[in-house]
């Protein structure tokens, strides 16, 4: 069985978006960049929604070809464009960059994928990391927190109808101040 790991940048006060989708409080410094490039290197299959589809996909696909890209942003783009990805949304038809769309139940095929043989998945997106939650199907969480309020936004957790036991299993400070913090959930 597969392990489910939804981790994301977010500000001290829980958002992964301040209003209006803004993520530009969230620039990575170069070592969270690399923390996320070896998250990404770690893993077998990305499972998105459609807002982060849409942002990850309006760069990444020519990001190391962009002429101010870093040595780790062209490896973090050639990974991901490279990956395998599922985009869960029942309002785009299309997707590229070996990428699959599924527009029906998401949490029975995230239960079905978790079933599977295969390395580890990772999940973005406020919405369908909520659904995942509640469906008690996140085993890992990991949150790289910047020291930043932002005041409203997208929630990085969804409302929960039981409570998720969880044991920390990481703790790290990175040099802008971020902390992160990586916690398995206890079953």
């Amino acid at each position: 069985m597969r392990n489910l790991i939804y981790g994301m940048n977010l500000s001290l006060d829980g958002y992964i978006a301040a209003p209006g989708d803004d993520i530009g409080w969230g620039v990575p410094s170069d070592e969270l960049f690399q923390f996320w490039s070896d998250q990404l290197q770690a893993t077998d299959l990305s499972l998105y929604g459609r807002k982060l589809w849409q942002t990850m996909s309006s760069h990444w696909p020519t990001g190391d070809q962009q002429p101010d890209a870093t040595p780790a942003e062209i490896e973090f783009a050639r990974r991901w464009r490279d990956m395998s990805k599922v985009v869960f949304s029942s309002t785009i038809d299309k997707v590229d960059w070996n990428t699959r769309l599924v527009t029906g139940d998401a949490v029975a095929e995230i239960t079905r994928l978790k079933a599977e043989d295969g390395g580890p998945m990772d999940i973005g997106g406020a919405t369908l990391a909520g659904a995942a939650m509640r469906a008690g199907l996140i085993d890992e969480y990991v949150l790289a927190t910047a020291p930043v309020l932002v005041g409203g936004g997208t929630p990085f957790f969804t409302a929960l109808d039981n409570w998720v036991n969880l044991n920390m299993v990481e703790t790290r400070t990175f040099p802008c101040g971020v902390i992160l913090t990586r916690y398995e959930t206890r079953r």
